[in-house]
């Protein structure tokens, strides 16, 4: 018969039982800490854990709204604005310098809202000529403008252009806006202002006129913003 075998942890066996150890001295051989010194290792890295959470969500978020933006911005974008230019040009012939200027404009939301509701909007381009001096400020040769004026009929769906005096009506808004933005061989100075061994430039200008707008666009600054439609560009005389 195999003898019973008791628990003694303070002596060694030799009566063929196996050593059976008391729970305690169990723990205490393979390290396991206590119930509270578990809490206290596990709660910071439960802080650890959730601070790493809160960054990753606002990383999220973050990266989120500029994803937004980007495509707001290609959507934008993708809807040209202002005044595309295709030619612009100055020549001198026996009558003077004369400019040639074709463009098409693009018109934002708020130019096209004023247009459709019949708000008569105004173009206008100008030219300066000068002479450079080294001496002193730039002399001005000549300075010539011209206006144009779009407006949309409601009655007719008709579209009406008109420039000093003259007026013309066509039956879209594409074709008032190219009525006013292309024009050749504009005479800007006589010949006589321009002696061929001497050098000039023009200072081109071409904008939506903002102070042709009714009064109560023109008391609000950010509605002037809104209505900047507007070239500028510097040209060399040969």
């Amino acid at each position: 018969m195999t003898p019973a075998c008791a628990v003694d942890s303070d002596s060694a066996r030799d009566d063929g039982c196996p050593l059976v150890l008391p729970i305690d001295a169990l723990l205490t051989a393979v390290a396991i800490p206590p119930p509270a010194a578990q809490r206290r290792w596990a709660a910071p890295w439960r802080k650890s854990l959730r601070a790493l959470t809160v960054s990753l969500i606002a990383i999220t978020v973050i990266l989120g709204l500029f994803a937004g933006a980007a495509g707001q911005a290609r959507a934008q974008s993708a809807t040209p604005e202002g005044v595309e230019v295709s030619n612009l040009s100055v020549a001198r012939t026996d009558q003077g310098l004369t400019l040639d200027f074709a463009a098409r404009i693009w018109p934002n939301r708020t130019v096209e809202d004023a247009l459709q509701r019949g708000i008569p909007v105004y173009f206008i381009a100008e030219a300066v000529v000068y002479r450079p001096r080294w001496y002193w400020r730039d002399e001005r040769v000549s300075r010539v403008s011209r206006s144009w004026r779009v407006s949309f009929q409601p009655l007719t769906s008709s579209w009406r252009v008109g420039s000093g005096g003259l007026s013309q009506t066509v039956g879209s808004q594409a074709e008032a806006l190219a009525l006013v933005s292309r024009f050749s061989g504009w005479k800007i100075t006589d010949s006589g202002h321009l002696p061929v061994d001497q050098r000039f430039y023009v200072e081109f200008a071409y904008r939506l006129d903002t102070s042709q707008l009714p009064r109560p666009m023109q008391l609000s600054v950010g509605a002037l913003n809104e209505w900047a439609l507007e070239f500028e560009r510097n040209l060399t005389v040969d």
